[in-house]
């Protein structure tokens, strides 16, 4: 999602400059089978080599795991402004088991080009996995939904 930086994604969940000329950044990527992982990892080391920085380690951590919570107030607002439908809250996660559900989830998602709350799921999935592809009725243009994680 090219309108998003991985700050606004909330990936990037610590920065360290150590007194040498060196960064350390901890990244977690949305799922652990992430395809984009190593482009993060370079495009991070670029970025920050041409900063100045004569070391750069990225470090990947998979727990807690990554969550559409993270994703920034800007970040949700880029979205909107791209015509992707931000995802909603999740909330604390439960402790224990977890149940399993085979019905899709049932929250209201609202269209990010007129705001009409009276959406409907065309499919699941989108292009990529964590988007699904929706319609609106009000003002009749598709949109992406970013899927609650």
């Amino acid at each position: 999602m090219p309108m998003l930086t991985l700050d606004d994604l909330g990936v990037v969940r610590g920065v360290e400059v150590d007194d040498h000329g060196g960064v350390t950044v901890t990244i977690t990527p949305t799922y652990s089978g992430c395809p984009a992982i190593e482009v993060m990892r370079d495009d991070l080391r670029a970025t920050l080599g041409e900063a100045g920085y004569d070391r750069v380690e990225v470090r990947t951590v998979l727990s807690p795991p990554w969550s559409t919570d993270w994703i920034s107030d800007d970040g949700r607002r880029k979205l909107a402004e791209a015509g992707v439908a931000p995802p909603g809250r999740v909330g604390p996660r439960p402790t224990g088991p977890i149940p399993l559900t085979l019905t899709p989830p049932s929250a209201a998602v609202r269209c990010p080009r007129c705001g009409s709350p009276a959406t409907e799921e065309v499919s699941r999935f989108g292009p990529t996995a964590c988007t699904a592809l929706r319609r609106c009725p009000s003002c009749r243009e598709p949109f992406e939904h970013m899927k609650e994680i």
